[in-house]
């Protein structure tokens, strides 16, 4: 029985505290009916739709403000992108010259050291005929001392 008198108690004040809140809003109420009639200003229904139809206007520019505010933002950034995008590019080919420039700098090392072995197998094959040479010439004298030194022992 206590817990429902405890509720019960409760409920009353919450109601006794909405009825409060309802009191003192009719009071705010009321004081601002009284100063709504004091400082009102009255208007014709054209001047009344020329000012909503600036009010309108006023809003629109408003908005149209911040629809131009936001486009130079995107233009800006582009802008930014498009320089960087310029810069990346520059670089590129400017490491694409480099590439090949390095590419001939090799290809001419190439021939130079194609043109060198070259020089050094015809060397070689100077070398080879001559040295074959020699050894026919060195058969030769060979035969020719087999021949001489058979002469001397048959006589």
């Amino acid at each position: 029985m206590a817990e429902i008198g405890t509720e019960t108690g409760k409920g009353s004040e919450r109601w006794n505290a909405a009825i409060g809140n309802l009191s003192e809003l009719t009071v705010n109420l009321d004081s601002l009916q009284k100063l709504l009639i004091k400082k009102a200003v009255y208007v014709d229904e054209e001047t009344f739709a020329k000012a909503s139809l600036s009010s309108e206007q006023s809003r629109t520019i408003k908005v149209l403000e911040q629809r131009v505010e936001g486009l130079e933002r995107e233009l800006d950034a582009a802008i930014t992108s498009a320089a960087h995008a310029r810069s990346e590019k520059r670089q590129a080919e400017a490491a694409q010259r480099s590439a090949e420039l390095r590419a001939l700098e090799i290809t001419r090392e190439l021939e130079n050291t194609t043109r060198v072995f070259e020089l050094h197998l015809e060397e070689l094959r100077a070398k080879q005929e001559e040295i074959n040479k020699r050894d026919e010439e060195i058969k030769l004298l060979e035969a020719i001392i087999q021949t001489l030194g058979g002469k001397e022992s048959h006589s």
